[in-house]
């Protein structure tokens, strides 16, 4: 069987997807691997791989990919990747992408070059145990009737910051879309409630602090003061009852925030 007839159990979730074409098509363009640097955050050992929507093939992989999960060559398929996943998480892994779906389609498929989803899922890993990694795509093209084509993979190994997976999945707006769309799923207790103190303002700014952003480049982003946000860091850190960034950010992937 050929790579691009490989099946998996995303296959039949994507092709619900009204912005998704079925016509297996090769993508040859590079894709914009600088500009999807500069919109994600990687706390750890990372890598990510261009995934041909149409084909499910993979191309433009990091080497980490090999290191991490003890491959001794590139996947070319998405359901090599998929293989790579803890049995017991696929079935969170398909209604994630369902979520993800159907949040795209709430908030127009016009926008969808401009969001990320996120959630997490345990891997196998180059020493044969399973860890947890936070998993990050973000459409990176669309053909000319507005069908994604392509997207980055984002994955990064966070087993050494929390071993709980709050079973949440997050899309969030990148470039001009400053969207937040959290859903925890029913069938799956998340590993601690978010606390109740916690504005709208400050779960936003939690959120970039998690992501390794600055003060200033956090007021940058929200067009206010670097006061402003070194009180609301004051305010967050007390809410959350955490000592530290280090602790927060523990606590902002249980909370399924990032």
């Amino acid at each position: 069987m050929g790579n691009s007839e490989k099946k998996h159990p995303l296959i039949e979730v994507w092709n619900s997807y009204p912005g998704m074409t079925k016509e297996d098509r090769e993508i040859l363009n590079k894709p914009p691997i600088e500009r999807i640097i500069g919109e994600m955050f990687a706390i750890g050992k990372f890598y990510y791989y261009a995934l041909n929507l149409t084909n499910s093939t993979l191309s433009h992989h990091h080497e980490n990919i090999l290191k991490l999960h003890g491959l001794k060559k590139y996947p070319e398929n998405l359901k090599e990747v998929i293989d790579l996943t803890h049995p017991d998480d696929i079935g969170f892994v398909m209604k994630a992408e369902q979520i993800v779906i159907e949040k795209m389609l709430e908030i127009g498929l016009s926008h969808q070059l401009y969001l990320k989803s996120s959630y997490c899922f345990r891997m196998k890993t180059a020493n044969g145990n399973y860890e947890l990694f936070h998993h990050q795509a973000i459409p990176t093209m669309e053909d000319e009737n507005g069908h994604l084509i392509q997207s980055i993979n984002i994955h990064t190994n966070i087993h050494h910051i929390t071993k709980e997976n709050p079973y949440t999945v997050l899309v969030s707006g990148i470039g001009p879309r400053n969207d937040f769309h959290q859903v925890k799923l029913d069938n799956c207790l998340p590993a601690h409630p978010l606390p109740e103190g916690l504005t709208k303002r400050e779960t936003e700014i939690l959120s970039h602090i998690a992501k390794g952003y600055s003060g200033a480049e956090i007021a940058q982003l929200l067009i206010v003061s670097e006061h402003t946000i070194r009180t609301h860091r004051k305010n967050i850190l007390r809410k959350t009852n955490s000592r530290n960034s280090k602790e927060l950010l523990k606590k902002a992937f249980e909370w399924g925030l990032i």
